[in-house]
């Protein structure tokens, strides 16, 4: 935080006017401390602050007037806990979508293996390889983004236990310092008593002393005498040890002020870092997410222009050519007369013709998907009668 002062001036006083030192001194403090305030208001109310402020902003805010209390620190850690707990939700929710992936693509994998379409010959035969290959792909592909999320996982794992680490010894110190303080602010207020008691006492023996004057015998008068002397040193004995001990709980309060700076810096700068880590690591999540999508679909597209290759009349020339076995239909049987031995008359057959008729359109029905093609308009989209 850097605050800049402006120049001060003290006007010489006349000549009329006697001003010690110390009090020309005094008139430039009051004068620092006036601008101080103004400017440490105009940086607490200012609405033009970075997106990491200064580190002095947890410290200005979660002070408390009660010398013993620590309900701004105990606020402090509640929230730095809570923020713990959300980096461990999102490193389960991840890992979730890990076991998620990696069980997805195993099973496109195991699918891929299945007997689908081996006995298809020629270009259907090809578009179901290719179609099988891809799904596994994409199955690999599914496991390879769930390898990559493990790795965010462990960075996530690395960054949480860091500042748990850090933050275990600012607790470690911060709870003896606060044990240490409450421990002697008892004291304090214990000598406190002791010394108010004590002042009680010196003054009714003083009391008693000057009503006694000049009517108990001087025996008494001793007495009273040595008494008040006593209680007089023990008054002042208590006064010493209550200024001491307020002195000592001065500097403690000191020592844990400092601390409690220290650990707000520490604090703040940790969660402004947490909040950055979740949101990066949302964000590289959702990217990996998203480059999935586009990996699959690059897959799914080698699958699209196999099938456009499909040619039905060279699936069916390829299955003749293969599996053909001749082009003469058997001859008919003829009745034979068991008794004079004459046969039928073998009728006419007409030649056969070895042209192939045009093969049949398929017919789609009014609800079946028709799917473009690369040269068609809209391509890779599904269109509806």
């Amino acid at each position: 935080m850097w605050i800049t002062f402006r120049t001060l001036e003290v006007a010489s006083p006349p000549m009329s006017t006697l001003m010690t030192r110390s009090n020309i001194a005094l008139c430039v403090l009051e004068q620092l401390l006036d601008v101080f305030e103004r400017e440490s208001s105009k940086i607490v109310t200012s609405e033009q602050t970075s997106e990491y402020s200064d580190y002095l902003a947890f410290f200005s805010w979660f002070q408390s007037t009660d010398i013993t209390s620590t309900v701004g620190y105990d606020n402090l850690i509640q929230h730095m806990n809570d923020g713990r707990k959300t980096c461990k939700e999102l490193e389960d929710f991840i890992k979730q979508r890990v076991s998620i992936e990696e069980r997805y693509g195993k099973d496109l994998v195991s699918l891929s293996k299945k007997v689908c379409g081996q006995n298809e010959l020629n270009t259907l035969k090809r578009a179901f390889d290719v179609f099988k290959q891809q799904i596994e792909n994409v199955g690999l592909s599914h496991i390879q983004l769930a390898s990559s999320l493990r790795e965010e996982i462990k960075k996530l794992e690395e960054f949480r236990e860091k500042q748990k680490d850090q933050r275990k010894k600012i607790e470690h110190s911060m709870e003896n310092l606060h044990k240490q303080k409450t421990m002697f602010y008892k004291k304090t207020m214990d000598s406190k008593k002791t010394y108010e008691q004590k002042c009680k006492e010196k003054d009714e023996v003083e009391q008693m002393l000057n009503r006694s004057a000049g009517v108990s015998n001087s025996k008494q008068q001793e007495k009273l005498q040595s008494k008040a002397n006593q209680s007089k040193q023990s008054a002042e004995d208590a006064d010493r040890l209550y200024q001491h001990n307020v002195s000592t709980l001065e500097k403690i309060h000191e020592e844990w002020q400092m601390e409690h700076i220290k650990t707000c810096e520490v604090l703040e700068k940790q969660d402004c870092e947490r909040i950055h880590s979740i949101r990066n690591a949302m964000w590289v999540h959702t990217n990996q997410l998203s480059q999935e999508c586009v990996t699959s679909d690059e897959m799914y597209e080698e699958i699209r222009k196999v099938l456009e290759q499909c040619n039905i009349q060279k699936d069916l020339d390829f299955f003749i050519d293969l599996k053909r076995t001749g082009d003469v239909p058997p001859a008919l049987i003829l009745y034979e007369n068991y008794y004079n031995g004459q046969r039928g008359v073998t009728p006419s057959r007409a030649p056969a013709n070895p042209r192939r008729m045009p093969l049949p359109s398929p017919e789609s029905s009014e609800c079946e998907p028709q799917y473009a093609t690369v040269g068609g308009n809209g391509y890779s989209f599904v269109r509806y009668h």
